[in-house]
């Protein structure tokens, strides 16, 4: 189920009355990544919860022009997968069982998983080195191991649409990049489009075609990471000394610098 363009027009989020995320506007096609970057209570979260349907935004939010608050759940959940900052996952469930969860939207209410969704499942596993942990309960493991299960849980639903909350928090520096390699990977063969919040910005700018930078729920910077992660933006809207590195290959590198005071 392609789609082939995700739309935001003046989207505006409010908690108790208060705005979050104040008149953004963008436009992503099939196979792009756009990541949400900005400190701490910039919207980046409410921005995706409220593309995912899970709070409730003013202006419009559509996917391949047909507004999202129309759609019905199971639809919703064959378009867009989410993959939240902080999951709650039951503890007495094994890793398998939860990954299933994500082939939900293609299974009917009384019938059962076909050859298919244990196919995805298992695939998914495997790609994300998760097979040793495969019949171990959540309980059971630590919160990079469970990271990588919500991780594979959201690409089982085969859903168009990625978003992902801080996807690679939890992780160390391997998993990090076997993640988000697999999810570049998945989006372009699949023609995906990812939406992510970030806070290495390094990685952000590695993996993302496009950087929107938001302070106050506003966006202040939007393009490559060339364009957006630069010394005075970073000091400016960070508050943070950083030197940042453009690299030959189009890297760019973000190097926080130490403030060493008079002693």
């Amino acid at each position: 189920m392609l789609v082939n363009s995700l739309s935001l027009r003046a989207l505006r989020v409010e908690y108790g009355g208060c705005a979050v995320v104040s008149n953004v506007d963008e436009a992503l096609t099939a196979g792009e990544w756009l990541c949400l970057i900005g400190p701490n209570g910039a919207g980046k979260s409410s921005l995706l919860r409220a593309v995912a349907g899970l709070v409730e935004f003013s202006g419009e939010v559509q996917l391949n022009g047909k507004n999202v608050d129309s759609m019905r759940a199971r639809e919703m959940a064959r378009k867009v997968a989410f993959v939240p900052q902080e999951p709650v996952l039951p503890d007495d469930m094994p890793v398998s069982d939860y990954v299933m969860l994500g082939r939900n939207p293609y299974i009917s209410t009384f019938g059962r998983e076909s050859a298919r969704d244990r196919q995805v499942v298992t695939d998914l596993i495997d790609e994300l080195s998760l097979s040793v942990y495969a019949r171990r309960l959540l309980g059971t493991l630590s919160g990079g191991e469970r990271q990588r299960v919500v991780i594979a849980r959201a690409l089982a639903q085969e859903a168009p649409v990625l978003l992902l909350d801080e996807p690679t928090s939890a992780l160390d520096l391997g998993h990090q990049q076997h993640a988000l390699e697999l999810v570049d990977r998945l989006r372009r063969s699949r023609d995906l489009i990812v939406v992510s919040a970030m806070h290495d910005l390094t990685l952000a700018g590695l993996y993302s075609d496009r950087l929107l930078l938001l302070h106050q729920g506003v966006g202040v910077a939007r393009g490559t990471a060339r364009q957006v992660l630069r010394s005075e933006t970073l000091a400016e809207f960070y508050g943070v000394s950083a030197r940042v590195i453009h690299e030959d290959d189009g890297t760019v590198v973000v190097v926080p610098q130490r403030s060493i005071g008079e002693m």
